[in-house]
């Protein structure tokens, strides 16, 4: 039975994904959790950011994320299906259908360099991919792949099932894995990633995938200012980095869309009062927080770096040079 999310207005007919949203199927729902099926045209999102980062292509195997981290700044990402409640990111979870068949399609669009990154707008490995498994769908076929370069995101444990299928794919593309840990502070990691597994337990699947031989590292995006920038606070995500084994580490400011600042201002509130008049000057009319203020972490950060043995802010260094080109074809063979 399909289920409507709101009313088409008189005269004003939904297109593009948000017709394809409101068409979407409801799956089940708990704990304020709605789930939808949500059929998907192309798998591959080629990234227009100015901003520029490290792959050319992304893939989010949902829409939405129930991990409902206070700061996440992809919930603009329901705006385009007309869902303008930011809360509406991490209760209406919409699960994408036939992605191993768009998957084989799109990856003809990928030209040798292009890097591809799985869950930039949503977490690949969030509570519903236990009962869904688009990203396992996804990773078994990319293992029918070569010479592909594949970087994934997340801030789950879950990731550890799929340990075997992540060293079929990395036997003949280039994988890596980036766990993000913005603080190892149960306590507070708690109330700013309410659902995310704790950060410890993240840790520990960095190490299981190190001991795995897979290229694996730690993101500790984002930084907040006056929460998590701390020396003593992103020394302790480091430390904890190198003694799981993390190959590499890099951390990026808090950056804050209107409508990520509609949830996160009210947090602040609630939580760090003394906070909200420092954080509503410094974001005022714009996203990201000035340059200086970027380099002093990056600058901490490569100390931090240096001092526990962690060679690289990213993953690709040593395969710069030695992974060899891909041609057409190979790319597109099948094992």
């Amino acid at each position: 039975m399909s289920f409507s999310l709101f009313p088409l207005a008189p005269g004003s007919p939904l297109v593009g994904i948000a017709k394809l949203a409101f068409e979407g199927e409801s799956l089940r729902e708990g704990h304020n959790v709605e789930y939808f099926t949500l059929p998907a045209r192309s798998l591959l999102n080629r990234c227009t950011s100015n901003r520029g980062l490290p792959f050319t292509w992304t893939i989010n195997p949902y829409r939405g994320c129930e991990f409902a981290c206070k700061y996440c700044y992809a919930r603009y990402t329901h705006e385009f299906m007309e869902l303008r409640d930011g809360a509406e990111f991490e209760r209406k979870i919409y699960v994408k259908q036939q992605t191993a068949e768009l998957l084989r399609r799109d990856l003809r669009r990928v030209k040798p360099g292009e890097g591809i990154a799985l869950g930039t707008a949503t977490d690949p490995y969030q509570p519903a991919e236990r009962r869904y498994e688009v990203t396992r769908d996804i990773l078994e076929e990319f293992a029918r792949h070569r010479g592909f370069e594949l970087g994934i995101v997340t801030k789950s444990n879950l990731i550890v099932r799929d340990l075997e299928l992540l060293r079929e794919v990395a036997r003949n593309n280039l994988l890596s894995v980036h766990i993000t840990v913005t603080t190892m502070n149960v306590e507070l990691a708690r109330i700013l990633e309410p659902r995310a597994p704790r950060p410890d337990l993240r840790m520990e699947a960095v190490r299981q995938l190190r001991e795995a031989g897979l290229e694996v590292g730690v993101s500790s995006s984002p930084v907040l200012p006056g929460i998590t920038d701390a020396p003593a606070d992103l020394e302790a995500v480091v430390r904890a980095a190198a003694e799981a084994g993390a190959r590499h580490i890099f951390a990026g400011a808090l950056f804050l869309k209107p409508c990520s600042a509609a949830i996160f201002l009210p947090f602040l509130e609630a939580h760090f009062p003394l906070l909200v008049e420092n954080y509503r000057e410094r974001y005022q009319n714009r996203a990201f927080l000035p340059e200086s203020y970027a380099k002093r972490i990056s600058r901490l950060v490569s100390s931090l770096r240096q001092k526990y043995g962690i060679q690289r802010n990213d993953p690709r260094g040593k395969y710069a040079e030695k992974w060899p080109e891909r041609s057409g074809d190979a790319q597109l063979s099948l094992f």
